[in-house]
């Protein structure tokens, strides 16, 4: 039977025999396409392509690295690969080969990159290009730039990076109608580590060229002089505007308000892109080693902030139940938006109340660390109902009916149970900003959050308490949709204490987009309701 330890002798034979060959037969920093026709095509100055105002009849073709993103080095996204879809290990291998990588020139560097950071990752599994990648990616796209491509009539993206890497961000952000990147070989559903050469690569370039709608337009190339010639694509420009570097420093970053389809979720640990990554020994020694109720203090000491505001009317008041008056039967609801798991503890903190807090999913790991009480929803909603009921008898209660973390400035749709749960809702607006780790995870151990989270430098949590809410009254002459009414008002006053953007998307959507799953352990991968849940997220 061919055991795993088998398989794995075999990937690393294979891989000197074929590095051997590749040293032997080095041929430079270009790919070994024909590029005979590339000297009859008129090189111009790229400054001069802003001014042209018929390019809606054009089909561009540019170079992602040299025409689209800010920045020319690939290293930092290796790196990202490496982490997000390796190990620290490996990543720290990458770094370690760092000055070889500078000094072998362009295509060796390229290639020991990418055989650092996915020999041996299960092809099936990869999806740092889908869940990881494309935030830091937008955040390099050059403004001026990419106002001239999208005026383009088709666009077809020309890159080095591995196709895996950059095609999700290309088509579904940028709305790119081919994208031309580096194939790579996999081995029984592993990828080996190495890229498509020659004739394998021209098969996927003759099937782009079997479009005829692509070449019945004026074609215009878009790159820069190191990479003028490299790619057989560029033959069939009849112009060829060349990116100086001066060029590119003056570009700006592509406002997020700017993006054809809006990014709202996103996945991995790292929140900044990785060109030189200092370590902060000092939190994460005390994050990992010392007690929960102890690292928090110090921690704060190291640089984390807590930020609130409480609103100061007579009704807030009263709700809170600190005007001395009659406090209500049934202890308080508060409602907050979801962005670490730590939200609870620190709202707990700050108003000096010891809450209970219900969550739809907690690890064992977490459960057992919380200094507050914890209790599991299970999603069966006439069971949750009773179950929160009962603990409103006992106390204040946190919610967040979200039912999952969102990153970015945006709200998914509230789960409108607690609605039925307490005449007495006191919505909370949270927000958690890092600054290197982030402390969520769609895909990773979520044990491990607190501690991301905490390991930032400076990390900050913004508590905002907001005028009470009444829920809904337990009449059965009520209207049924009430219920959702109440829930979309209070998403709606989160969201505008925030100045983030509601949405209807689900936790199931954010699973669907960055796991395959739908968030639930033994849930299987659907590939077409991920293409569903992804179409879902760019309408809203």
């Amino acid at each position: 039977m061919f055991s795993r330890t088998d398989f794995f002798k075999t990937l690393f034979f294979f891989f000197f025999r074929i590095l051997f060959k590749q040293f032997k037969h080095a041929k430079g920093p270009h790919r070994s396409f024909s590029n005979a026709n590339v000297g009859q095509s008129k090189h111009q100055k790229y400054s001069s392509l802003a001014n042209r105002s018929d390019l809606s009849n054009k089909t561009l073709v540019f170079n992602v690295e040299g025409a689209l993103l800010r920045s020319s080095s690939m290293f930092p996204y290796f790196m990202l690969v490496a982490f997000e879809a390796g190990s620290v290990l490996r990543a720290l291998v990458l770094f370690i080969l760092y000055p070889v990588i500078c000094l072998v020139g362009v295509e060796m560097g390229l290639k020991i990159m990418v055989f650092v950071c996915f020999f041996g990752i299960r092809k099936d599994n990869f999806r740092v290009g889908r869940a990881v990648l494309p935030k830091f990616f937008l955040e390099d796209v050059g403004l001026e730039a990419f106002e001239v491509i999208k005026r383009g009539g088709k666009k077809v993206a020309v890159s080095d990076f591995p196709q895996p890497m950059i095609e999700s961000f290309l088509r579904e952000y940028l709305e790119i109608d081919f994208v031309v990147g580096r194939g790579l070989r996999s081995f029984h559903g592993y990828f080996v580590g190495f890229m498509n050469q020659g004739k394998e690569e021209m098969v996927t370039l003759e099937a782009l060229l079997a479009d005829q709608k692509l070449l019945s337009r004026d074609v215009i190339g878009i790159t820069t002089f190191d990479r003028s010639a490299e790619h057989q694509l560029f033959s069939y420009c009849k112009e060829i505007y060349l990116v100086r570097r001066s060029d590119k420093r003056s570009w700006q970053c592509l406002p997020r308000d700017k993006y054809p389809q809006p990014l709202i979720f996103h996945d991995g640990r790292l929140a900044v892109r990785p060109a030189l990554l200092p370590f902060w020994l000092c939190s994460c020694f005390v994050a990992l080693t010392l007690p929960y109720d102890i690292s928090v203090p110090l921690l704060a000491f190291f640089g984390l902030r807590v930020c609130m505001s409480q609103p100061k009317t007579k009704s807030s008041k009263a709700l809170s139940g600190q005007d001395g008056r009659e406090k209500p039967k049934k202890g308080l609801l508060y409602v907050c938006n979801h962005r670490t798991l730590l939200d609870p503890l620190y709202l707990s903190f700050t108003l000096k109340k010891n809450f209970t807090a219900v969550t739809y999913s907690l690890s064992k790991v977490s459960e057992m660390l919380s200094p507050i009480k914890t209790v599991r929803l299970t999603r069966n909603r006439d069971q949750d109902g009773k179950m929160m009921e009962q603990l409103l008898s006992q106390g204040d209660l946190v919610v967040c009916p979200e039912g999952t973390t969102c990153r970015e400035p945006y709200l998914l749709r509230f789960s409108p149970l607690f609605s039925e749960m307490s005449d007495d809702i006191i919505p909370v607006a949270l927000e958690a900003q890092v600054s290197m780790f982030y402390g969520t995870t769609a895909g990773g151990l979520k044990c491990l959050d607190p501690v991301f989270f905490l390991m930032n430098p400076t990390p900050t949590y913004t508590i905002k308490v907001l005028e009470g809410v009444s829920g809904l009254t337990k009449n059965p002459d009520d209207d049924q949709k009430s219920r959702f009414d109440i829930a979309n008002h209070v998403q709606s006053e989160i969201s505008k204490a925030l100045g983030f953007e509601c949405t209807k998307l689900t936790r199931r959507d954010k699973y669907l987009i960055l796991a395959g799953n739908e968030g639930i352990t033994g849930s299987t991968n659907q590939s077409s309701t991920v293409e569903d849940a992804t179409a879902k997220s760019s309408r809203n």
